[in-house]
């Protein structure tokens, strides 16, 4: 194969970057890996052990932004809030970078497990985690109006739990925002503050809401707009006045709430939030009997439509559609005494309701369309409402529904007061509000930005990355034609005429292969880097020569050293001798039988821990597997190849596993014929197999006899052969390959081995 062009490769670097597009950027493995890195680095200060998976699609016309479930975030990089409103790639990635701050906030801060457990207290008609203090007879009016009308039917139930969930969200959004702000104010809180001046100006004024009130195709309802007017509150900490009087009943009920709110968003007990909930729900219940019973008149002219339709179904799509509006999941929990299935599940089917609207999008069989104003390297690209999926996991099929933006806003909650400034000021009934006069209008000159000034070299890091990953996919797009073409080319002997021959290779690793890499790589590592230090300074010493004293024998005395008690008196004087080169090529059975005894992981460690070691030492090598399919033929399997583009050879080798038949003839003269075009001076190549040759018209003595020609052939090209026999193998391997043959009878004992093989051969 020839040898890389570098400049060849700069330049494919060059031309792949200026072709990315917005949809290729957003939604590529490598930013879900960049913001995957970034929320490993702030979840380790919570002890979060777990790793959150991050994906990135790309979806126009969905209204849906983002979800979370605490294990997963999906984020809509497609979605109108990101490319209609910013012209500029690093204004979408700072909005992209605050959706993702968001859904990392409720993954470090909120309390699943109390959102689901107070979804199954309200199914058995009880508070959680207690019940809402009282102000008046009208509250305990309200309360015992709100249990009664909870018990008519199912779908009262079903709507109840689903506004106590969605209030629940608002309250929890505010307080999140305010942590992230406060206790990140690096890139994820600037980001996340560069999110919230788009969003404020999507907020209605309490005037505009009354307005879509009095709407007469399709009129919003009083308690959607106090839900509105909340979410802003305990966002910004403002509320949108618009034209209307500080005594309109929505603004009151606000302000009879402003005391309960704004202790839920300084408390750190989700526990404690959900109480809030519950005066919530008493406070409006006048508002919210209305508001379901026209949820019910819409159920019913649904079906009679033809509609199968339920509560938590239409609140779904209405709320969806509210600026700012989410919804929020929960984990599973004890179920209460007393409640039923049925009941309990109700709210979490409705809540995930805008998580299947997002992650459904791998199996979606509806056609892309267009969404006018989005912006990219690639109009008309990052137009296509494609069903084109981002990187990493989706939420899709967890039953840990999601908190999800739907095209909301996202806030800070409130700021607390100093020891100073004496509290909040009381709560006091106003007519209005006024401006003062006389104040003037003043120029600050000296006013310096405090945006995040690092989003454009991120963008240009990441891009670069992305041309690079192109790029060597690409090239090995190209090696691997060139491989096959060579395996074509080999005369493997008339016992192999007829086999077709077929390398396979990863060419463009995925995040699973590194992840479980970085898993169980560190034990192995820790072997490679003994290894490595005991013969590092064995190739110094030979390399530099000199004189070694403190030998126990030898021709030469040292006389400044006969005071020595230890007999080591003696000295010689060493030449510096050059270390000889040396190439490894290992291949790997991997038959069905290979999965016997865990033969297959104890090979997969021992390609790790060789694959460290000579990588190290810059001693070059491949790694090989070989099997076979249903069909007639020889699958091989590059793992490792003696030039890496995209240094990703190691978590290619996590692939490796016990698969069909072995003809380990074809597989065993194909390497060595790979390895034979090497120029070192010490070719070596190690086979690890259970010596069970068994393939369709190859097996038995006539297999291992070709074997046998096989390793004559190229021994006496000045190939060296070892044969690894892995547990009750030895029998076998000793009879097919001889001398050459190592005896391992201790799985544990075989990637430390195939090592002291190595620096047998390395030693002068």
């Amino acid at each position: 194969m020839a040898r890389v062009n570098h400049k060849k490769v700069k330049q494919m670097l060059e031309e792949t970057r200026k072709k990315i597009s917005d949809r290729q950027f957003f939604t590529s493995r490598i930013l879900a890996g960049h913001y995957e890195d970034m929320a490993a680095a702030q979840t380790r200060r919570y002890k979060y052990n777990r790793r959150i998976k991050m994906r990135i699609i790309w979806k126009p016309r969905d209204q849906s932004i983002a979800v979370t479930n605490n294990l997963k975030i999906l984020i809509n990089a497609g979605h109108p809030i990101v490319t209609k409103r910013n012209r500029l790639r690093q204004d979408r990635y700072m909005i992209v970078t605050g959706l993702f701050a968001h859904e990392l906030g409720h993954a470090l801060f909120t309390d699943f497990l109390a959102s689901q457990t107070y979804t199954n207290f309200l199914a058995a008609y009880k508070w959680y985690p207690a019940p809402p203090a009282f102000k008046s007879s009208a509250d305990v009016r309200r309360e015992k109006s709100l249990w009664e009308y909870a018990k008519r039917d199912q779908s009262s139930l079903e709507a109840l739990q689903y506004l106590a969930h969605h209030i629940g969200n608002i309250i929890e959004d505010g307080y999140i925002e305010s942590r992230m702000l406060n206790q990140f104010p690096g890139t994820l809180g600037q980001s996340l503050e560069f999110l919230r001046t788009q969003f404020f100006e999507d907020q209605p004024t309490v005037t505009q809401l009354i307005e879509a009130e009095e709407d007469e195709e399709h009129p919003s309802h009083i308690f959607e707009s106090i839900m509105q007017i909340m979410l802003c509150y305990v966002k910004f900490g403002e509320i949108k006045y618009g034209e209307e009087s500080l005594s309109d009943e929505r603004i009151q009920a606000i302000f009879d709430l402003i005391p309960e709110l704004d202790s839920a968003l300084l408390n750190s007990s989700g526990k404690e939030r959900w109480t809030t909930v519950s005066t919530v729900l008493v406070r409006c219940w006048d508002y919210i009997e209305s508001y379901i019973d026209r949820i019910k008149e819409q159920i019913e002219a649904e079906k009679k439509a033809g509609n199968e339709s339920s509560a938590s179904g239409v609140l779904s799509k209405r709320l969806g559609s509210m600026a700012g509006s989410s919804e929020e999941g929960s984990g599973d929990s004890t179920p209460v005494p007393g409640a039923g299935p049925a009941p309990g599940k109700a709210s979490n089917a409705a809540g995930r309701a805008a998580t299947r609207a997002l992650a459904a999008n791998g199996s979606s069989e509806e056609p892309e369309d267009s969404e006018e104003g989005s912006t990219g390297a690639d109009d008309s690209e990052s137009e296509e409402d494609s069903e084109e999926e981002g990187a990493g996991s989706s939420p899709q099929g967890d039953e840990d529904t999601a908190d999800g933006y739907a095209t909301g806003s996202i806030g800070g909650g409130k700021q607390e007061t100093t020891d100073k400034e004496g509290g909040r000021i009381p709560y006091h009934q106003t007519e209005s509000a006024y401006a003062p006069e006389g104040g003037e209008i003043s120029y600050d000159k000296d006013y310096q930005r405090e945006n995040y000034d690092r989003a454009a070299s991120d963008i240009e890091r990441l891009l670069e990355k992305m041309a690079e990953k192109e790029a060597c996919k690409d090239l090995e797009n190209e090696r691997l034609r060139e491989l096959n073409e060579a395996a074509q080319n080999i005369s493997y002997g008339d016992i192999h005429s007829g086999v077709a021959i077929q390398v396979h290779r990863i060419t463009d690793v995925d995040r699973d292969l590194e992840t479980q890499y970085e898993e169980i790589s560190a034990p192995l590592l820790a072997i490679s880097k003994k290894l490595q230090k005991s013969i590092k300074q064995e190739l110094k010493d030979s390399q530099r020569g000199g004189k070694q004293t403190g030998l126990v024998m030898g021709r030469r005395l040292d006389a400044h050293a006969l005071c020595r008690n230890d007999g080591k008196v003696f000295y010689k004087n060493a030449l510096p001798n050059d270390i000889p080169q040396l190439s490894v090529a290992l291949l790997l059975d991997e038959s069905g039988s290979m999965a016997c005894g865990d033969r297959a992981t104890y090979a997969r460690a021992a390609a790790i821990i060789l694959y460290d070691f000579c990588q190290e030492l810059d001693i070059p090598i491949m790694v090989y597997g070989h099997s076979t399919g249903y069909s007639t033929g020889v699958d091989l399997y590059s793992y490792a190849e003696f030039e890496s583009f995209d240094r990703d050879d190691k978590y290619r080798m996590m692939d490796i596993s016990a698969r069909g038949s072995n003809r380990d003839g074809a597989a065993l003269r194909f390497v060595a014929e790979q390895l034979s075009k090497r120029t070192e001076e010490i070719r070596l190549l190690i086979l690890i197999s259970d010596g069970q040759p068994a393939d369709w018209g190859y097996s038995g003595t006539a297999a291992e006899e070709d074997l046998r020609g096989i390793k004559q052939e190229y021994r006496r090209k000045g190939l060296i052969f070892v044969a690894a026999a892995i547990g009750d193998d030895k029998e076998n391997i000793e009879r097919i390959y001889g001398d050459s043959f190592m005896d391992i009878s201790d799985l544990n004992q075989l990637p430390v081995k195939l090592a002291a093989t190595l620096k047998r051969y390395i030693r002068v």
